[in-house]
């Protein structure tokens, strides 16, 4: 059974790690800031401050940010690992991860979004925990986002209120009610991850699927390639988010009808969660009811005991 983790409270210590994209300095403070503002312990790894020195949208060397992440994850003081940003990078580190040390350590919180889905693919695979799919420490998203920010903290330490997620513009797709585990994350990297060792389709699962400056014939792509390895061969019910930047609305919800509604089960459009404002945190890895007709996904116990 997956594992759910232990929910934060005042002097919890948490680590920031930067997997991913390099760090802007001032929201990294911002966020560490308002993080200490909720009374938790707050460590930010070596690393998350480096600059690759060849690439620049990297945070620092793929060995740099591998170490910072399973140190972070293995520290027995810490109760939470949360990524300062996603970007790009985490397809780089994620092989030279010892999982097997990952999986021996004791659960706890993690939470990233974006980039990071391919960290919470790795967690689903190695580890079975539940982790959060939600803003990060030195994004906007996070920093200048109440909305967002608050129902974050909530989630961390009151996830028994925070249970029934749908955001301001949810609508059904195609009607229905399914259960299962939620899965999935950003579009474009569950599909950047077909065909590597141990990646393999989702059962029973209530796939989340979001996407950020993807355009409609890329989307299109995207799909068609998870539709092609049968990714949607155990999946009960669709939740997507949102589709910032991917250009005309109208174009884009076509695009999804086509290839995602078309399938006949249970879609919600635009439930709330992704690179938008008010970005709610989606537990992934937890069992969850998805009532199509009503615009919700509601998770059947709290993610974090």
């Amino acid at each position: 059974m997956t594992a759910r983790p232990a929910r934060l409270r005042p002097g919890s210590r948490v680590a920031v790690v930067a997997p991913a994209g390099p760090i802007p300095e001032q929201l990294l403070a911002g966020g560490v800031r308002l993080l200490e503002s909720w009374g938790l312990d707050v460590r930010v790894g070596k690393h998350v401050l480096d600059t690759h020195p060849t690439l620049p949208y990297l945070a620092g060397s793929d060995a740099g940010r591998a170490a910072d992440f399973q140190d972070a994850w293995c520290d027995p003081s810490v109760d939470a690992v949360l990524c300062a940003r996603g970007g790009y990078g985490c397809l780089r580190m994620v092989d030279l991860v010892d999982w097997d040390a990952m999986a021996a350590a004791a659960p706890k919180v993690f939470l990233g979004s974006s980039d990071v889905t391919v960290l919470h693919s790795a967690f689903a695979r190695y580890v079975d925990v539940v982790t959060l799919f939600g803003p990060m420490i030195a994004s906007d998203k996070f920093v200048h986002d109440e909305t967002a920010r608050e129902h974050l903290r909530r989630t961390l330490f009151e996830p028994d209120e925070v249970r029934v997620l749908s955001g301001p513009a949810s609508a059904t797709m195609v009607p229905g009610v399914a259960r299962g585990v939620v899965v999935g994350g950003n579009a474009s990297l569950l599909s950047a991850q077909l065909g590597a060792p141990g990646v393999r389709a989702p059962e029973n699962a209530i796939l989340v699927l979001e996407d950020v400056t993807e355009a409609p014939y890329r989307l299109d792509g995207i799909l068609t390639a998870l539709l092609r390895s049968e990714w949607f061969t155990g999946v009960t019910g669709v939740a997507l988010g949102s589709w910032t930047e991917c250009g005309n609305p109208a174009q884009v919800e076509a695009v999804l009808a086509d290839l995602v509604g078309s399938l006949g089960m249970p879609t919600v459009w635009e439930l709330g969660f992704g690179h938008c404002p008010g970005q709610l945190t989606v537990p992934l890895g937890a069992e969850a009811e998805l009532d199509a007709g009503n615009g919700t996904l509601t998770i059947l116990e709290p993610a974090l005991r």
